[in-house]
Parts: C-alpha cells; sequence; structure tokens
C-alpha cells in the first residue's frame, strides 16, 4: 500500500508540476509576443505561380504589348492603364518573355471607383502585395504600387484633412527610401534602397510626425540592374518585410509591430496606382509629369495582391517557383 500511495504522490506530483509549466510556458509566450512574431508556418501545397495562392485579388503579369491596358488574374479582371506612356516591354520576363520597363515619371493607374475590390480598409485585416522588381536608378523612395495619397503641403503633420487634396493614406510598398523607423521608439534612421511596406491608421501623418511613420524596413540593399521578389504581409499585427522569399529581419525595424485599422478613403480616397503616388509636389495629378525626383524608375515583371498575410513557405515557394531562372 505504501509503495502504490507513493506512485500516487509522484504521479499528481508530475501533472501538476506539467499543468504549472505548461501555464508558465504560455504566460511567458503571451508576454514575448511582440518580441518574437515569426511563426513557424506550416507546408503549404506546391506553388508554380502566384494564381496557385489562396486568397489572391488580382495579379498581374505585364505580358500585354505597350500602350495596352493590362489585365489582372485573380479573383478581380481589373486593367491598369498606363500613364505618361506608352510604357515600354523589356525582353526581360518573369512570367514569360516580357516585363513593363517604367522611365522616371511614367506610371499605371486604377481608379478608385473601378478598383472597389484592392479597398482594403478597417479592422483586422490582412493584406499581402508581392513584386517582381528591378531597378535602374538610384532614386529616393522608389515607389512600387498601393492606395497612397500624401495630399497637398497644408496637411503636412496632420493625421486627418478635408477638403481639396486632403491626404488619403491605405497601404502601399516602397523602395529605396531614406529613413527607416524603429517601432518601439518612433525614431528613424538612414535607410538605403531597402524595401518597405507602409500601412496607415489615420490618412494624413501619424501624430506628433511630419508623414507616416508605420511601416517596416528591411535590411537588404538592392542592387541596381538586379532582380528580386519583393513582398510585405500584414496580419493585423505585424508587418513584414520579405526579400527573395526570405523574412529580411531588421531589428525593430522589421518585423514592425502595428496593431490598428487601415485608413478608410471612402468615396474621395486615392486610387490604385503603380510606380508613381499621388504627392504634394504634384498639384496636377493626375496629368502631366511629377515635379519631383521620387518614384519607379526600371523593370516590372509581375505584382500580386492578397486579402490575407501569406506565410513564410508561400512566400518561399513562390520564390523558388519564379525566380529560380533569375539566380
Amino acid at each position: 500500500m505504501k509503495l502504490k500511495f507513493l506512485s500516487i504522490s509522484v504521479l499528481t506530483a508530475f501533472i501538476s508540476g506539467g499543468v504549472l509549466a505548461e501555464k508558465e510556458s504560455n504566460s511567458t509566450r503571451s508576454s514575448q509576443k511582440k518580441e518574437n512574431p515569426v511563426a513557424a508556418a506550416e507546408p503549404e501545397k506546391k506553388i508554380k505561380s502566384p494564381v496557385d495562392i489562396p486568397n489572391l485579388l488580382v495579379f498581374w503579369d505585364f505580358q500585354e504589348e505597350s500602350g495596352k491596358n493590362k489585365k489582372a488574374k485573380g479573383k478581380f479582371r481589373y486593367e491598369l492603364e498606363e500613364m505618361n506612356g506608352p510604357i515600354k516591354r523589356s525582353n526581360d520576363g518573369i512570367f514569360g518573355p516580357f516585363s513593363a520597363d517604367f522611365e522616371w515619371g511614367q506610371w499605371m493607374r486604377l481608379k478608385r471607383e473601378r478598383a472597389a475590390g484592392l479597398n482594403i480598409h478597417g479592422d483586422n485585416k490582412q493584406i499581402t502585395m508581392v513584386a517582381w522588381v528591378k531597378r535602374e536608378s538610384d532614386r529616393p523612395w522608389q515607389y512600387i504600387a498601393g492606395i497612397w495619397n500624401e495630399g497637398d503641403w497644408k496637411f503636412m503633420g496632420k493625421a486627418k484633412g478635408e477638403g481639396d487634396r486632403a491626404p488619403s493614406r491605405q497601404y502601399a510598398m516602397f523602395t529605396s527610401g531614406l529613413s527607416q523607423n524603429d517601432y518601439k521608439t518612433y525614431k528613424r534612421s538612414p535607410a538605403k534602397h531597402q524595401v518597405m511596406g507602409y500601412l496607415s491608421p489615420y490618412g494624413g501623418a501619424t501624430p506628433e510626425h511630419p508623414f507616416a511613420f508605420d511601416y517596416a524596413t528591411g535590411k537588404t540593399f538592392l542592387e541596381k540592374d538586379q532582380w528580386y521578389m519583393i513582398a510585405y504581409t500584414y496580419d493585423a499585427e505585424w508587418i513584414k518585410v520579405y526579400v527573395n522569399g526570405k523574412l529580411d529581419v531588421n531589428e525593430n525595424f522589421n518585423p514592425f509591430y502595428y496593431k490598428g485599422p487601415i485608413f478608410d478613403g471612402g468615396s474621395n480616397g486615392a486610387d490604385f496606382t503603380v510606380a508613381q503616388r499621388d504627392h504634394p509636389k504634384w498639384p496636377t495629378y493626375p496629368n502631366g509629369v511629377p515635379e519631383y525626383e521620387e518614384g519607379f524608375d526600371g523593370k516590372l515583371g509581375g505584382l500580386a495582391v492578397y486579402d490575407r498575410a501569406l506565410t513564410a513557405n508561400e512566400l518561399e515557394a513562390l520564390y523558388n517557383a519564379t525566380m529560380n531562372k533569375k539566380k
């Protein structure tokens, strides 16, 4: 009887200890949530192109002739209109023989009223944007794509604005920005030719700052005249930048903790644009040529948008399927 009683006691202590350890482990993981946002991804099905991944909204492969609208695959068959074109078609493609070859000042637009499916906004929304790019200049703040209107100068430093040319930032991806932002201190430091994924809860500037400061910045320097697959995801808590299928970890700059809504621009919100965004120094938007040096200059081989944060495994598989031939 004594032996049996001892065994039960030991077993009880073991179980109790295990439950306590599990509680402590769960508590520790919860307390460290902001410090360890990189979760292990589940294995994914075979991926050959962006259309093989669930929650695809649009995917442009830029195989159309110069001067023609670019037609999307995916849930929405939206057409991008060339602006300041014609935009050349280069014999240097990712999803076929061709890519779109932007000269600085050229861009593409999808008017807001025709882009309801890309109007991602509100609480607990997710997003992924993936682009296959080759930069060909050293210009700063090379905008890739998104719904991003920075408004008139009179709104600089203001979180919101009303009336003509009020800011309407929602989401966007850039490369080559001059500053990266630390999510813990909200202090910026120099950056150069890195990838940046932006979100805005305000439409205007981040309060107490001159511009929008909610963005992740990867660490990789994008070399000129070299193809990259760049991406950023938002899972309603962390903004993450990926380069060539890998999370591009960069201290407190990437991943970037941001738990909040995505701004709703409403009927007066921004268009979805590629290679240029509406900007304070472009008062004649969408007409004429921008009056600043910023904007994309190079080749765009593909562009995809999802309404879900893709996993690390999915992005790695997409890179392996689409970029191996470019290595």
